[in-house]
């Protein structure tokens, strides 16, 4: 066999080929993850299983119908022995577990059980090599959804829209949620804010073909205070879209208006947090990546949130999971998983009052499981981490909702998101199932104005 045939050979081994024409990395998964173990075997092979088990419905304990429920922590990371795990920590970690001694993080076996539905994987096959990032260098182009835009990113910027539009089902709904700000050491300012919320994703829809269009709604979004009493009743609606500069409308309960907010993106303050939380933090980021440049530094073995079945317990008390200084350790289960570490960088003549951050995709789910915002002398700010889990109504895909972050400055921590107190779990729907807050209509000034007034 000459030299020429013998390269032909070993790259047509090295892929394969779908029925799409579409080419993929033999040793990579439709969705960009190594299939393979590491190679000590701490992170085990990607075989794609579901770990819940059957039986479980809606109300019951998510935690209760995990296969591993009964496992075991491998091990204890805390102030003494942070040094020793440096390497596979994150910066804004580090930082937390030198600053509070009786901080700690249990490490459990490592579990790759985020299923990836089967329409997802063949819209990714059906979208490799047509996915693309527009003239202006960020906005998304050609891609049809749900699916995994770029399964192999080259640029951070591509890996930031396969996180944008990862599938969490087509809606996520909460009767009841908390946010928590802990007060400053030593006080007692902490901040308890009751709400209801829903999120809506058009385009997950499983019968989806249509690519991404420019006005096209990326996220829509129902908000309604419940408590404290300066804030009850008002309530919020907003899109995020494609391309296209976002909307809000809020109704004011004094003036039982609806107004447009003229400006509630990016780092504005959001309102009842006493400047404590911006509008694009929840969920470690939100909204439009257009005032970053991004840079996609490669892939790292993290210690990070995984499995987190104990932030979807709604029957745990609130103040027993939210700490002092810190969430419960009891409620946190951390494991060790490849990620995909993206780096923005604000824009020169945008501003923003975090002008760098870090963000940790998995590389299984592409969810943002940890992540670090900085100051802008360039100092760590705020210590992120995301709780997620596989969820049984998506199939066993992962989403990830509650998370926290630890301001190293202050002492403070704030965390959204949460179903602890309230008895009532997150509910996710993978179809509308003739749910009528799932369309476009919902999410309008004349539906907030509608809804606030009953």
């Amino acid at each position: 066999m000459n030299t020429q045939r013998k390269i032909a050979v070993l790259t047509l081994a090295a892929m394969c080929i779908n029925t799409s024409g579409a080419v993929f990395a033999a040793d990579l998964t439709v969705f960009g993850a190594e299939k393979n173990a590491n190679s000590d075997g701490s992170i085990p092979a990607y075989d794609g299983s579901n770990s819940i088990q059957s039986g479980w419905t809606y109300g019951k304990n998510r935690g209760d119908s995990w296969k591993y429920k009964d496992e075991k922590p491998l091990l204890t990371i805390n102030a003494a022995n942070a040094d020793q795990y440096k390497d596979k920590l994150t910066p804004g970690q580090y930082e937390i577990l030198k600053q509070v001694p009786s901080y700690t993080m249990q490490v459990f076996p490592t579990h790759r059980d985020c299923v990836v539905p089967k329409f997802v994987q063949e819209n990714t096959k059906t979208n490799a090599g047509k996915a693309s990032i527009g003239s202006d260098g960020w906005s998304l182009e050609n891609a049809v959804l749900p699916s995994v835009p770029f399964p192999e990113p080259k640029t951070g910027i591509e890996a930031m829209w396969n996180f944008l539009t990862r599938y969490q089902g087509i809606g996520v709904d909460w009767k009841a949620g908390y946010s928590v700000v802990s007060a400053h050491p030593g006080n007692t300012d902490r901040i308890k804010v009751r709400w209801t919320q829903l999120l809506y994703y058009p385009w997950a829809k499983e019968n989806q073909t249509q690519q991404v269009q420019d006005g096209g709604v990326l996220n829509g979004l129902y908000y309604s205070y419940q408590q404290p009493a300066a804030l009850a009743g008002q309530a919020l609606i907003g899109h995020t879209y494609f391309k296209n500069d976002g909307d809000s409308y809020y109704y004011f309960t004094g003036q039982r208006r609806v107004r447009r907010l003229p400006s509630y993106e990016y780092d504005a303050p959001q309102i009842g947090f006493e400047n404590q939380y911006t509008t694009d933090q929840p969920l470690l980021f939100v909204g439009l990546p257009d005032r970053f440049d991004w840079k996609l530094l490669g892939k790292k073995e993290i210690y990070v949130p995984y499995n987190s079945f104990g932030a979807s317990n709604a029957n745990m008390p609130l103040d027993e999971a939210t700490q002092d200084r810190f969430i419960n350790p009891a409620v946190r289960r951390y494991e060790l998983h490849r990620v995909w570490v993206v780096q923005g960088t604000v824009k020169d003549g945008v501003r923003h009052s975090m002008p760098k951050k870090t963000l940790y995709l998995d590389e299984d789910s592409w969810i943002a499981v940890a992540g670090d915002d900085y100051d802008p002398q360039g100092k760590i700010w705020k210590a992120k981490e995301m709780y997620s889990m596989p969820i049984a109504e998506l199939g066993g895909a992962c989403a990830g909702q509650q998370f926290v972050m630890y301001d190293v400055n202050s002492g403070r921590y704030l965390s959204d998101e949460l179903v602890w107190g309230t008895g009532k779990d997150i509910k996710y729907y993978a179809e509308p199932n003739g749910d009528p807050r799932l369309n476009d209509n919902y999410f309008t000034s004349e539906n907030l104005e509608r809804q606030s007034a009953q």
